[in-house]
């Protein structure tokens, strides 16, 4: 049986609780991020200069995720990049399992009916976590990269998801996002307005927020007592407010609903 010794400075923080840290995990996941972040091959000096560590430092870890297939080394250029087995570990046992087998189904028959794309997105660390989307058939057509993150302040799918919350829960969650604490009063008050809004009308719509030209309408998956919130976005390109949405909001509602249905959401 393991034991952990809080007299031991490296696991015991009197300012703030026990702080366990694992320097060698730490510089591992530093790795992984970097490279996710920087989403371009890296060599090990490149890396090394975005960590602030000597090349030394980081050559062992390097050779570690190399080894258990977790980045890749280029023979010619001797640049890093991450492989998919992250991606595989995430989807293995996912929390949102059922949740992206009910809904595979549901939005392949959506896009089919509309001919737009449309993705479906839950909140994450205080971001928008893209978690499955289904491409348009057609030639020209609006696609968003599953894993992408995204601001929930500036997306029309993170205002839904923030509106269905209850009220201590999103707070909470604004506190963490640096640019909604930096918010006046009257700004924090607009933002209520608009989740407000969202309510009454029950789904979120946005117009050139994100993309030129685009249009963004988004409703919720799920009830506001279900254990699991998403939002299934359609995007869409130029075309009237009232065209846009008169035409996507019923075939999104059904879809919506059909998923929810079948992942155990709503009755």
């Amino acid at each position: 049986m393991s034991t952990v010794n809080l007299n031991d400075p490296e696991s015991n923080n009197t300012e703030g609780g026990p702080n366990y840290r694992v320097p060698a995990l730490e510089k591992g996941l530093d790795l992984l991020e970097c490279l996710s972040a920087q989403g371009v091959p890296m060599t090990q000096s490149q890396l090394a200069r975005s960590l602030d560590r000597g090349p030394s430092e980081i050559f062992r870890t390097l050779m570690t995720l190399e080894r258990r297939g977790y980045i890749q080394r280029d023979a010619e250029s001797g640049a890093y990049s991450l492989t998919l087995r992250l991606y595989e570990l995430s989807h293995t046992h996912s929390p949102y399992e059922k949740l992206l087998q009910a809904a595979a189904r549901p939005m392949r028959d959506l896009v089919s009916e509309t001919r737009e794309s449309c993705h479906l997105s839950v909140i994450n660390n205080s971001n928008l976590l893209v978690l499955a989307q289904e491409d348009s058939p057609a030639l020209v057509r609006l696609s968003v990269a599953i894993g992408g993150v995204f601001p929930l302040l500036h997306t029309a799918s993170g205002r839904l998801l923030l509106a269905y919350l209850e009220p201590e829960e999103r707070e909470e969650i604004l506190q963490n996002i640096e640019e909604y604490a930096a918010w006046t009063p009257a700004q924090k008050g607009t933002l209520d307005e608009q989740l407000q809004k969202i309510i009454r009308q029950g789904y979120e719509y946005t117009y050139e927020e994100t993309t030129f030209g685009v249009h963004d309408l988004a409703m919720l998956v799920g009830s506001r007592s279900s254990g699991t919130h998403a939002a299934l976005t359609i995007t869409g390109f130029s075309r009237s407010l009232t065209v846009f949405i008169d035409t996507m909001l019923p075939a999104l509602r059904q879809c919506a609903e059909s998923i929810g249905r079948r992942a155990g959401l709503i009755g």
